[in-house]
């Protein structure tokens, strides 16, 4: 057995004090990459250096057709580029890997020091190593589903039918069989020029479209647009539906949209399994090209549960998936007869879902987030809850009792007020580091409710890219009071909450840098905000390194595995990502400039190259 083998044995007894001792090192010498040998004259040095340097070349351009050994070193020429994200935030020049697995950080001089047959590789000038990046909080196959139909980019309710039409005639199968089911996702009509609900009559303006089977999910994910085809084929229709809403004309009569829990009354055919496939896969691409290397799926249905089970036991499963199983409040308790899928982290066990998601209210986009107070540009209504208070007073315990991890949608204050109430009566038989119960959006919290959150050790999961997204339209509908609570992050980590980040993809963009820059500055791409150059609410930005550890060991934490992932350590997977620039230096304006050059999952890469 090779040296390097023999101390990565050593190292899952001893790997925290090797850990010590390499980070040290890297923090009082000078990273050399030269032998161990030190040439004796100048003339010798000079001469050792341009062989060295033309050997380096060389390598690198060899490096792309060689196969990744099974140990090796990835360091950087220049300096500590590595951020480690351990709990003292160091740099470090190299990492070594064996298998899957970190067995040492620190200098170069080290690694050879303690190993000689390690092979070398390195990241290019200017790039830095952080840890495999996580989205807390996507939808997986609503996200592929997304990308197959542009309704986003379509700005009236005309232009989105004229995408929905483009849709079905490029689509052979789909433009000779009428019969066919068209699904697609991502209308905003906040953005339309004109702010109106759409309805079902406008799909028969089109003679492509007129008679189909059509429906269409809003950007937020709280609203069905249904053509009239399938406004007959779901019908009859209650008059009014707990938690959610049918919307109908002066007249009374419906219009094809249908909110929150009212979306439960659309009739729709299962997908097949060449559908699901085809979203993961699209999802799957676009995930690892932004250098993540791990989602927390935020709503399995039946169907997707079984989806992934299925991924899993075929070993299909390229990136790591943290699943929250959806909890219908009409149906069944189910905490006690379903045992949690709890993984390793090891190629083969990529799969857990150990939480549940529960709905609280709606969205504040479409107006349903559950306020204490009327809505300022709609004082008709104050949202609405999905679910009643004493229904949470009663499964989250259970939950919580039987195993379960417990996240919650809360997006109004009202909405997160009646959730903490519900978790702080909860959390008092249980152990919290144990629990470890999360708030899934937390937009809108009053001060007093952001304290709580960190004195009770509930997780906020947040989305950065929200913020730009509402900030055009939050005051509007919150009032200049009231939205100094919208989004107020840098108030929540005060308060001693830890906060992890994700994307709500397909919400928002599935790229981890977007939301670092969204964090950090609160300034949409083009570096506009509506408090000018400075960010939306500046005083709520997070800081470079509270952003980095947002998306690496706080969402390890959020799903119980901080010992194995979430940053660069010995003994911990190696799950990491090559980035082509400094995000935690370069400035703010050039962050979204930053490419992945490659993501690396148990120690190989699955996109780019090392």
């Amino acid at each position: 057995m090779s040296d390097l083998r023999q101390r990565a044995s050593q190292n899952s007894m001893n790997g925290e004090e090797k850990s010590a001792k390499h980070q040290g090192l890297a923090a009082s010498t000078t990273p050399i990459v030269s032998t161990s040998t030190p040439p004796r004259d100048r003339r010798g040095a000079l001469i050792a250096f341009v062989s060295l340097a033309c050997a380096m070349l060389l390598y690198t351009q060899k490096r792309t057709h060689t196969a990744l050994p099974q140990s090796y070193a990835l360091c950087s020429r220049t300096g500590q580029d590595i951020y480690t994200v351990d709990t003292a935030g160091a740099k470090v020049q190299c990492i070594a890997v064996h298998d899957a697995q970190i067995v040492a950080t620190g200098s170069l001089d080290d690694m050879r020091e303690d190993w000689s047959d390690l092979a070398v590789r390195y990241i290019g000038a200017g790039s830095v190593v952080v840890p495999g990046m996580s989205d807390s909080h996507a939808h997986i196959l609503e996200y592929g589903a997304s990308r197959l139909m542009d309704l986003e980019g379509a700005k009236t309710m005309e232009e989105c039918v004229v995408v929905v039409k483009n849709y079905i005639l490029s689509n052979p199968d789909m433009k000779n069989d009428p019969s066919k089911f068209v699904e697609g996702w991502g209308w905003d009509h906040t953005s339309w020029p004109v702010e109106q609900w759409p309805t079902a009559a406008q799909f028969d303006q089109d003679p492509v479209t007129r008679g189909r089977s059509i429906v269409l999910q809003s950007k937020d994910g709280h609203a069905l647009w249904v053509s009239p085809s399938v406004l007959n084929s779901s019908a009859p229709y209650p008059e009014h539906v707990e938690g959610g809403i049918i919307r109908r004309d002066e007249a009374g009569q419906l219009t094809g949209v249908f909110m929150d829990n009212a979306q439960d009354l659309v009739k729709r055919p299962a997908l097949s399994e060449g559908d699901l496939e085809r979203r993961f896969a699209i999802t799957v691409d676009d995930a690892v090209s932004n250098g993540l290397t791990s989602i927390h799926d935020a709503g399995f249905d039946p169907l997707s549960l079984e989806f992934f089970k299925r991924q899993a036991a075929a070993e299909n499963m390229k990136i790591r998936i943290y699943g929250m199983t959806y909890f219908d409040e009409h149906g069944p308790y189910w905490g006690n007869t379903t045992a949690p899928i709890i993984a390793d982290t090891t190629a083969k066990g990529k799969l857990s879902a150990r939480s549940v998601k529960i709905f609280a209210d709606g969205a504040l986009r479409s107006g349903g987030a559950a306020l204490y107070e009327p809505y300022t540009d709609n004082p008709e209504t104050n949202g609405f809850m999905r679910i009643e208070a004493a229904l949470l007073n009663v499964v989250i315990p259970q939950f919580l009792r039987d195993g379960w991890q417990v996240n919650v949608h809360a997006i109004g204050d009202r909405a997160n007020g009646i959730v903490l109430d519900a978790f702080e009566a909860a959390l008092k038989d249980v152990n919290i580091s144990a629990s470890r119960p999360r708030l899934e959006h937390a937009q809108i919290m009053t001060t007093e409710d952001m304290v709580r959150l960190g004195n009770l050790g509930v997780i906020a999961s947040v989305q950065p890219t929200h913020v730009i997204s509402d900030m055009w339209f939050a005051e509007d509908r919150l009032g200049p009071e009231r939205v100094k609570s919208l989004y107020a992050f840098r108030t929540m980590i005060d308060s001693g909450a830890t906060v992890t980040l994700g994307s709500d993809a397909p919400v928002e963009v599935m790229n981890p840098i977007a939301g670092f820059h969204a964090a950090v500055t609160r300034l949409a791409p083009s570096g506009q905000s509506p408090h000018g150059p400075d960010g939306w609410f500046p005083e709520q930005r997070l800081t470079r390194d509270e952003a980095l550890r947002g998306m690496t060991i706080n969402p390890a934490y959020a799903s119980f595995t901080e010992s194995l992932l979430g940053s660069l350590e010995v003994g911990k997977t190696a799950d990491f990502v090559v980035l082509s620039q400094d995000i935690m230096t370069v400035p703010a304006e050039f962050l979204l400039d930053t490419k992945v050059v490659a993501t690396i999952i148990d120690g190989r890469p699955i996109y780019g190259s090392i």
